[in-house]
């Protein structure tokens, strides 16, 4: 609902124009259907995909839109055929809140590739026929499908980025069995994603290797993260030292990049996984063929993997490194996101700040 009357149950922020600056803003959630949750959110996290549609960089930006996609927060009321949730429960909602339900992959707990393709939590089309409107926002509703149970004692700032950032390094990184220990891991990229897969990474018994463009973020990621090693991706001598060492890598990098120096790093039947968006994939055929290697993508994950990866992180005590903002901040923080400006995601406290 775009239209303000002075009754509006939702408080957020939102963008109104391309400029992709966010301001106050009020409007209607939906009703509570019996099978619905309505979540008070007490914390969001914010991806770059909010800076994406803020600013209509794919032409199909719907106004007012209110984004975020990682919510966190505490359910307050429960539909008469929800079972999974009750009132007061911690509960978490990622990038999508619905899906036909019918199909091979929403029965498979694959969601995300619904073959009529997943409602986007925020700039989709609800249930209801209006514009689904994402965390940043006081409070959200949602099919208990796609709400996930955060696991007892975790801490509900941590939890939101793992509702995006977390599954969407997570999810591949199991698909591809990179959870056998004593192989080898590469990152490329160490932003919110990169960060997480070294994480991942290391709770799997890899040997980690992070490559980054910038050499500032050695300390970082070998004293804070843990990674085993750190390779400056501009650096020949070093990326040639690393021929042949990895069985797996993660590429999280959405800046182009050159992909026949990194292949080249995968031993025989090493596998990439591509979770970012560069502008383009290119590399010589040889760089596939000589070693029967694999190139893949991956989006986020299905309801299945998302819960999984909670309850593995809440057994593992792995906690993302964030940075808790006020609402207030959020043009800065965006801004701050497009420079690379953060270690390693911010996360909005919105019951704190959203008034």
């Amino acid at each position: 609902m775009s239209e303000q009357s002075g009754d509006e149950n939702c408080l957020a922020w939102a963008a109104r124009d391309p400029s992709g600056v966010l301001s106050p803003y009020k409007f209607n959630r939906r009703e509570l259907d019996a099978d619905d949750i309505s979540l008070r959110i007490t914390h969001c996290g914010v991806c770059y995909a909010d800076v994406v549609w803020t600013k209509n960089r794919h032409g199909d930006s719907k106004y007012p839109l209110v984004p975020g996609h990682e919510i966190v927060g505490t359910v307050k009321e429960v539909g008469s055929n929800v079972h999974r949730f009750k009132i007061g429960d911690h509960v978490g909602v990622g990038t999508y809140v619905n899906s036909c339900r019918e199909c091979d992959y929403c029965n498979e707990g694959l969601e995300i590739h619904c073959e009529k393709g997943s409602v986007f939590t925020f700039n989709g089309i609800d249930v209801d026929g209006t514009t689904t409107k994402g965390g940043y926002s006081s409070h959200i509703v949602a099919h208990e499908r796609y709400c996930y149970k955060i696991p007892d004692n975790y801490p509900l700032a941590s939890a939101a980025p793992l509702l995006c950032a977390g599954i969407t390094v997570y999810n591949p990184m199991i698909h591809h069995k990179m959870n056998q220990p004593g192989k080898s891991l590469g990152v490329i990229g160490l932003g919110g994603l990169g960060h997480m897969a070294v994480k991942f990474g290391k709770a799997f018994g890899l040997h980690v290797t992070v490559f980054s463009t910038s050499a500032s973020k050695q300390e970082e990621a070998l004293n804070v993260l843990r990674a085993d090693k750190f390779v400056i991706s501009s650096d020949k001598q070093q990326m040639e030292a690393s021929v042949k060492s990895l069985d797996f890598i993660i590429d999280t990098a959405s800046g182009d990049h050159a992909f026949d120096p990194y292949m080249a790093l995968l031993k025989t039947r090493g596998t990439l996984v591509l979770v970012g968006f560069p502008s383009e994939v290119k590399f010589h055929p040889a760089s596939l063929n000589l070693g029967s290697k694999t190139v893949s993508g991956s989006l986020t994950g299905g309801t299945k993997a998302t819960q999984e990866m909670l309850d593995f992180c809440g057994a593992n005590k792995i906690y993302p490194e964030i940075e808790e903002i006020p609402i207030q901040y959020i043009n800065e923080a965006l801004e701050r996101l497009v420079k690379k400006d953060v270690k390693y995601r911010f996360v909005i406290n919105i019951e704190n700040s959203l008034k």
